[in-house]
């Protein structure tokens, strides 16, 4: 009797460690799944570490005339894209789901750890003032979002060597500038953590659903 109780109280035992060791193995693989990926070639050291491929430093003018750059963003997450204040085509669009997107940041709380900044791509028409009332227009909130404008040159290079995306003059484009329609999600080291469809109500869904697991990294 007493070595029936024993071996069912080792069975109970075998079933509780098998348990909890399966528990643990679904919830680190949940974790690996819930992890975002890095965007860019990464380069590697003599010691065979990784380096993850980071944005370049940047310095803009924003609607109010002030210096944003990578210094601003020191310690946040942000979401940039491309845009001009005349565009006819995409930008509409692409503005509105960026200010639908800053709505459900500020109102889960993470007004403080995520910020916005949207850069034009036609500088020479869409100046501080211009942009001060476009953000007006379409309802941003300037405390954790800049609108800015700078060197074409420069805007350009961040576009295509920063952020890997388009961003261009184009006499065959609506408006006169051809820019890419994606939002780029960079961590607080500069890394490029995903870039989505700023049109698609679906895909910004998905960016405020990355956010939330980039804030618990």
């Amino acid at each position: 009797m007493k070595e029936r109780q024993k071996r069912r109280s080792n069975y109970l035992m075998l079933v509780l460690l098998l348990a909890f060791t399966s528990c643990n193995f679904f919830n680190k693989h949940s974790d690996k799944e819930a992890s975002l990926p890095f965007i860019g070639l990464p380069e590697f050291t003599e010691n065979g570490d990784t380096i993850q491929y980071s944005i370049p430093k940047f310095s803009f003018i924003n609607q109010d005339s002030l210096e944003v750059s990578h210094l601003t963003m020191r310690d946040k997450i942000f979401v940039a894209d491309f845009f001009f204040t005349t565009c006819p085509s995409i930008c509409p669009m692409l503005s509105s789901q960026m200010a639908r997107l800053q709505g459900k940041v500020n109102e889960a709380g993470f007004h403080d750890q995520v910020r916005f900044l949207s850069h034009t791509v036609d500088p020479n028409h869409d100046l501080p003032d211009t942009l001060k009332a476009f953000a007006s227009l379409i309802g941003a909130d300037l405390s954790n979002w800049d609108f800015v404008t700078g060197k074409a040159e420069d805007i350009y290079y961040q576009a295509e060597k920063g952020y890997l995306l388009s961003a261009f003059p184009s006499d065959s484009a609506d408006g006169g500038f051809f820019h890419t329609d994606k939002i780029a999600l960079i961590d607080k080291q500069l890394h490029i953590r995903g870039l989505y469809d700023g049109t698609s109500t679906k895909e910004v869904d998905q960016l405020f659903n990355d956010i939330k697991i980039l804030l618990h990294e």
